[in-house]
């Protein structure tokens, strides 16, 4: 029935391993959360007290016994042999052999037993001979003692010595009645164990059919999440497709971007130019006037004919020479013009380059929605798939009996555990007759024990060393006669006593060997794994009870550690073996399918242009502006010369120094005029050249865009072609290669779905493997039963009742001998031995 009630198990852990995707890449890992688990109250760990110490002790004697190991063989043997009735089967040599080896093994017990039964017939023998010898005067049974001269010493050893069996004797019997004591109190607090291993087993019913429902609802969060990356498909898939053409088209657009940057860029640097070279042609044309005005004045001067003086004339001459030197040295009016340029440039900036790019850059964008409006027949057929596949499990699970299974076992549960409440009280009060049994028992040693204990009391209180043998006192002669009463008792019960305790020892002591011990290392399940040993036709018996097959490895063994672990069972049992789940959960088929339709995917994305036609022209256009025939030498080198070709100044200053040196007259005043003159220009017009913001503004704007320009036409010619080029290479390869990209895409993109299938069959097998329906009661169960009940409990408590009980009933022998012979020297007698000083030396006589 348990394995009908799991069968619904199968249906969750059925394989997708079946499907090799083509490529598997990570998948995103889903959350199924956790199996609806409980907490079991049994606590299969027991933990005796302090009598846990005699138990120990008790273990440490069988192991003094029966030191050998448990003989796994041997039992095998035996339970595979079949003796007959026929005298003969028992004298074939394998037989005598393995008889042999059982008294081998047996050797500690049979001794043991041996000396207990010898104990039994010699004992009261021995006390009836002992009591007929005395009735007839003899064994002491003579009420006459003799002097001797160590009679105290003697008096106080055997006192001593009984004083010490008793003691021992008591010891013995208190381990015995705390046994019993502990077997009754055990029993009692078994019913709670009991109760709670039927609740551990309610558990286990109710909450599988719950940890299937999970299980088999945690379909949808798989199915969901599929469905969520299928209805995102444009983003998914369409990313991928991206990212693959990205690698060629991305840098294509970006280089067509930057081209028509570079063709805005190289406008303005054309129109500085234009601008400043006009805003220095002004200036330095006004300059040059003025310079030139100055010379003629300053030659008409010169032509004075005062010059022609002696003392002048070499001083007119220098200046004179110097003339030359009074002009302009940047000559920016001489510069050819870039008007042609910049025309060319606006020419090609006509057309927006920049916008023909970004509708290149807005239909690559558009590869998501491309791929989702040409997939999206595929993806429905896709999501039909994986509304069937749900709804063939659950059809599935209710095609299953569950309710009826565990209905049944429900039912069964119910009935076993009323069962068990009716006959505990059946079972305590047996229990009770026992505890008042052994109690008896313990009773007649403790009779035993008073009678010793009050002799050695009356005796050794009532002594009176001065006292003839005749003449004791009362309470010394009672002493003695409990001493004797004592060892009548010990006749009648010890013989009685030892029964008990061969009977309980052999039985005890082969079960703690035989089942315990075993039990705990679990040599005992591998005796009951061995096949043919419980049936003789079945290999693995429990396999065949389980499953219908007893050739599938199927032990017991295997199957209490996996309980022991909480492991669930459908693994634990192996119930894979009796139901083929893929019929009912095959998914290959479907997945088959959509490998086929994924191969046959056609996706055109020939619709993508990046960069028509009119903008490629365009770029050509700008690399034929003729940028590159502007002189950009004449240009740098205008830039960097001075202003004027001497500092006017310095020239000022050396023609007032030279005019200095004339006669004084209206020479020197007119060339004093003229050096103020020029003065005033240096002033008025080199500075402001050199130093106003308009002209420092001008010149490095046209340093810079002369620069930029020169850069542009070194390079431009290269990354006009290579542009193209780019842009060329990457419109083919959308073209030619977009529908194998897209198939292989799909492919991946449909493995990442199957993945998260494939993660929650991972996800069914370890929860039924460690989770759902966890057979930790059943181990719970059987440990409660053997482990527990039956060694701790039972075997462990009998164990040490005789333990008790038989270390009481050897030491009444030597408690036996040392009251008889102690009684001797506390009872009155009849008569004694007198020394008369009168008589001859040395004689006795007795006086009545």
């Amino acid at each position: 029935m348990a394995v009908e009630l799991l069968l619904l198990l199968l249906l969750c852990g059925s394989t997708l391993s079946e499907v090799q995707p083509l490529h598997k890449p990570p998948p995103g890992t889903l959350d199924f959360g956790f199996v609806p688990v409980k907490t079991y109250d049994t606590n299969t760990y027991h933990e005796p007290g302090p009598i846990g110490i005699l138990f120990r002790l008790v273990h440490a004697f069988l192991y003094l016994v029966q030191p050998n190991s448990f003989p796994q063989d041997l039992i095998k043997k035996l339970a595979q042999q079949t003796f007959g009735n026929v005298q003969d089967d028992y004298q074939k040599p394998e037989n005598v052999v393995l008889t042999l080896q059982a008294i081998y093994y047996e050797i500690g017990f049979i001794v043991s037993a041996a000396l207990g039964l010898l104990f039994v017939l010699l004992l009261p023998l021995v006390g009836l001979c002992f009591c007929m010898c005395r009735c007839c005067d003899n064994c002491g049974g003579e009420m006459h003692q003799r002097h001797k001269k160590n009679a105290d010493c003697r008096r106080g050893c055997f006192a001593t010595f009984l004083f010490v069996a008793s003691l021992i004797i008591s010891i013995g019997v208190l381990c015995a009645y705390a046994a019993n004591q502990h077997l009754t109190s055990q029993v009692r607090g078994a019913k709670n164990l009991v109760h709670s291993n039927f609740k551990d087993l309610r558990i286990f019913l109710n909450d599988t059919p719950g940890q299937i429902d999970y299980l088999v609802s945690q379909y949808n969060t798989t199915k969901n999440k599929a469905l969520s990356d299928l209805n995102n498909v444009g983003p998914l898939l369409g990313s991928r497709v991206q990212e693959r053409f990205a690698k060629e088209v991305r840098p294509a657009l970006d280089a067509a971007l930057m081209m028509a940057g570079a063709i805005r860029e190289t406008k303005e640097a054309l129109e500085n130019v234009s601008v400043s070279v006009e805003v220095l042609q002004e200036g330095t044309e006004r300059l040059h006037a003025n310079l030139t005005n100055v010379k003629i004045h300053l030659s008409n001067t010169l032509s004075d004919s005062a010059c022609s003086a002696a003392q002048a004339a070499s001083t007119c001459n220098i200046i004179r020479n110097s003339l030359n030197q009074l002009n302009i040295n940047a000559n920016f009016s001489g510069l050819p013009g870039v008007s042609t340029q910049l025309a060319k440039v606006n020419d090609v900036l006509k057309i927006d380059l920049s916008s023909l790019v970004q509708k290149g850059y807005a239909a690559f964008n558009d590869t998501p929605d491309l791929v989702l409006n040409q997939t999206r027949n595929i993806l429905s057929d896709i999501k039909n798939l994986l509304d069937l596949i749900g709804s063939n499990i659950t059809s599935f699970t209710k095609l299953l009996p569950v309710q009826k299974v565990l209905a049944d076992l429900t039912i069964y549960l119910t009935q076993s555990e009323a069962y068990v409440q009716d006959y505990f009280p059946v079972v305590e009060q047996y229990d009770f007759y026992r505890w008042l049994g052994c109690l008896t028992l313990c009773c007649m040693v403790i009779l035993i024990l008073v009678f010793y204990c009050l002799g050695l009391l009356c005796g050794t209180c009532g002594y009176d060393k001065h006292a003839s043998p005749t003449t004791r006192g009362c309470i010394s002669n009672t002493g003695g006669n409990f001493l004797m009463a004592g060892v009548g008792f010990s006749f009648l019960f010890s013989w009685v006593l030892m029964i008990i305790v061969v009977i309980t020892f052999v039985t005890g002591g082969n079960v703690e060997k035989l089942v315990c011990e075993p039990y705990e290392d679990r040599t005992l399940f591998k005796v009951l794994d061995t096949p043919y040993l419980l049936n003789q036709h079945w290999r693995s018996y429990l396999s065949a009870i389980v499953l219908k097959n007893p050739d599938i490895n199927l032990t017991f063994e295997k199957v209490y550690s996996d309980c022991k672990e909480n492991k669930g069972i459908y693994t634990t049992l192996h119930l894979e073996n009796l139901f083929n789940i893929n019929e009912f959960l095959n998914i290959s088929m479907y997945t088959e399918d959509v490998s086929l339709k994924i191969e046959h995917i056609n996706v055109n994305l020939s619709n993508i242009v990046l960069l028509d036609e009119i903008g490629k022209r365009n770029i050509l256009d700008f690399s034929s502006s003729g940028i590159d025939g502007i002189n950009f030498a004449a240009y740098l080198t205008e830039i960097n010369k001075s202003v004027t070709k001497v500092d006017l100044l310095s020239f000022a200053n050396d023609l007032e120094a030279r005019a200095d040196q004339l006669p004084k007259g209206a020479l020197e005043n007119a060339l004093k005029g003229h050096a103020n003159s020029i003065r005033m220009i240096h002033n008025q017009q080199v500075v402001p050249l050199e130093q106003a913001m308009k002209y420092v503004k001008a010149r490095s704007t046209l340093n810079q865009s002369i620069r930029l320009l020169q850069r542009t036409s070194s390079e431009f010619m290269i990354k006009v072609k290579n542009v193209i080029s780019a842009v060329d290479a990457a419109q083919l390869l959308i073209s030619n290669d977009a529908s194998l990209v897209i198939i292989q895409e799909t492919k991946k993109y449909m493995d990442m779905i199957i993945g998260y299938f494939e993660q929650y069959v991972e996800w069914v097998k370890e929860s039924i493997t460690m989770e759902v329906a966890a057979c930790k009661p059943i181990a719970n169960v059987i440990d409660t039963a053997v482990d527990i009940f039956l060694c701790s409990y039972v075997i462990d408590s009998v164990n040490t009742f005789w333990f008790g009980l038989g270390g009481c009933s050897i030491f009444l022998i030597p408690a036996i001998i040392c009251a008889v012979k102690l009684s001797k020297y506390y009872r009155r007698m009849d008569t004694e031995d007198v020394y008369d000083d009168s008589s001859v030396s040395g004689t006795w006589h007795f006086t009545l």
